[in-house]
């Protein structure tokens, strides 16, 4: 079976035709489909490069006004990384071997033109090698710029978020005491959103370095997808239409509802921004299994496409996309770090993201999800999100910041528990020790100075089996990982929260009303 042809499109730098005539058919005996364009100037040489794409440059040394070392220094100040070879036959070794060193790819004579065709193969090969190479080395930089600035947000969460914690929670404590049209209302009002929108930027800080504390579970996507439209529609606005495309029998995946919920919303957030005037916005899903996806390991996948008809994306702005604090909206009008958030939580999910732009033509997100072989989790939808009922347990907490544990004695307090604070695993042993009632819960700070949380939980489930127990932490997810709370059933809870989340989420530990 003959072998097909290979498209290649050539630009000759040959001032007569009949020479140029003998190359394309020379290359045709050697198996290539030409697409060619003949220049004789350096002016005609910039433009053919400056307005096509090409494989190769074939280029006679000597010509009327210039010659190929000209030639070579043209195509070389374009940037465009394309093989260069001499087809001449009127020079010697020596000149030959100048223009090797000065950058060209090979040198033919014109009376061995059979060897042109597989000096143009090797050629493209070593091409496709280095510019494989080269964007591997840019991939690599980019994965290490982006990996030091997640170690940085995991390394600041920590402490800004203990005190995000403190602010956000006296901000609501001081709310709850200010009745509304009091003058000072206002001014806690002011601190607390101050707070809620620097706990949205530590928060996509951690989602886009793939450091934040997942709680995965196993769901259906298209019925999260279901729902969360409902909420997409209002957010899109009325002039554009929202359309869902979801495949049957898509298969579950193992993910954080509410950061899945994150992703959906952050790019439909920006599809609205790219369609201005109006414009259609599709969710698509499809179960796929990949052989050999190049990016994307092999395996079975759910596919999320999330495609708009907007303004769509060059490709300078695609190459940067997800960097964080990256954005083409006007100054304060975006952080930046919506679709890094979505880079960051697709990826530690253990999916893939992908986009394609077309200007003035739209938008292409690709996500795959790994498929998992279990059942659907429905405790998700069964959750109660109302007001819980105030408690009358005794409550153990354990927690090295000050400013937090005050505010969580006031909120527990205030709820009607009876709390047994420490700042510290082992005074909150000998209080434990000391307490001659039931405690019916440990809240406890993961990393501890001396005792770490899960520490303090085994050697207090000793003393205390029936205890339970409500992790707390402002670390991102390797280190929280690292103590082992991140367990199937641990109950677990990010800083910073609000005082009403904290109440709901012990009611939630505790068993309810």
């Amino acid at each position: 079976m003959a072998a097909r042809p290979t498209p290649l499109r050539a630009l000759i730098v040959e001032d007569r035709a009949a020479d140029a005539d003998l190359i394309l058919r020379e290359l045709k005996r050697g198996g290539f489909v030409t697409t060619h364009e003949r220049v004789e100037t350096a002016d005609a040489l910039r433009a053919a490069l400056d307005t096509r794409t090409w494989d190769i440059v074939l280029s006679d040394y000597y010509l009327p006004t210039f010659d190929a070392p000209g030639a070579l220094a043209v195509l070389q100040a374009s940037g465009h990384d394309v093989p260069f070879i001499v087809v001449s036959g009127s020079v010697g070794e020596d000149t030959a071997v100048a223009a090797m060193r000065a950058g060209a790819t090979d040198y033919i004579m014109k009376d061995r033109l059979q060897r042109l065709p597989p000096a143009i193969a090797k050629a493209l090969a070593e091409a496709s090698l280095r510019r494989e190479r080269l964007q591997l080395q840019q991939d690599l930089v980019r994965a290490q710029k982006l990996e030091a600035i997640g170690r940085l947000a995991g390394g600041v969460a920590h402490d800004f978020n203990n005190v995000l914690t403190a602010i956000l929670g006296s901000a609501e404590l001081l709310m709850m005491d200010t009745p509304p049209g009091e003058h000072a209302r206002e001014e806690v009002e002011i601190i607390r959103d101050a707070a809620v929108r620097a706990q949205d930027l530590i928060r996509q800080l951690l989602a886009f370095s793939a450091r934040q504390v997942l709680q995965p579970v196993v769901l259906d996507l298209n019925a999260l997808i279901t729902d969360v439209g409902r909420m997409l529609r209002r957010l899109i606005g009325e002039d554009l239409t929202l359309d869902t495309d979801l495949a049957r029998g898509l298969g579950p995946v193992r993910a954080d509802p509410g950061q899945v919920e994150q992703v959906l919303v952050n790019l439909a957030l920006n599809a609205r921004d790219a369609m201005p005037d109006g414009g259609r916005l599709v969710i698509r899903t499809e179960s796929v299994d990949v052989t050999d996806g190049g990016d994307v390991l092999p395996g079975p996948y759910a596919l999320v496409e999330v495609t708009d008809t907007g303004t769509g994306m060059d490709a300078a702005t695609l190459a940067r996309v997800f960097e964080p604090f990256f954005t083409t909206k006007a100054r304060g009008k975006g952080t930046g770090l919506g679709l890094a958030s979505v880079y960051g939580i697709v990826r530690q999910s253990g999916g893939h993201i992908a986009v394609t732009s077309t200007p003035r033509v739209g938008t292409t997100f690709r996500i795959h999800l790994p498929r998992v072989d279990a059942p659907v989790d429905t405790s998700r939808a069964k959750r109660v999100v109302s007001v819980p009922a105030p408690g009358t347990e005794t409550v153990l907490v354990a927690e090295d910041e000050g400013m937090v544990r005050v505010l969580i004695r006031k909120v527990l307090e205030q709820a009607g528990y009876t709390v047994l604070l420490a700042s510290g695993g082992a005074e909150a042993l000998q209080l434990a020790e000391r307490h001659s009632g039931p405690i019916q819960l440990l809240v406890s700070d993961v990393v501890m100075p001396g005792m770490s949380g899960r520490e303090l939980a085994r050697r207090l489930l000793e003393l205390r089996p029936d205890t339970k127990v409500l992790y707390l932490s402002g670390y991102a997810d390797d280190a929280v990982e690292r103590h082992g709370v991140l367990d199937p059933g641990t109950a677990f809870m990010q800083k910073p929260f609000s005082p009403g989340a904290l109440a709901r989420r012990v009611r939630e530990v505790l068993g309810g009303s």
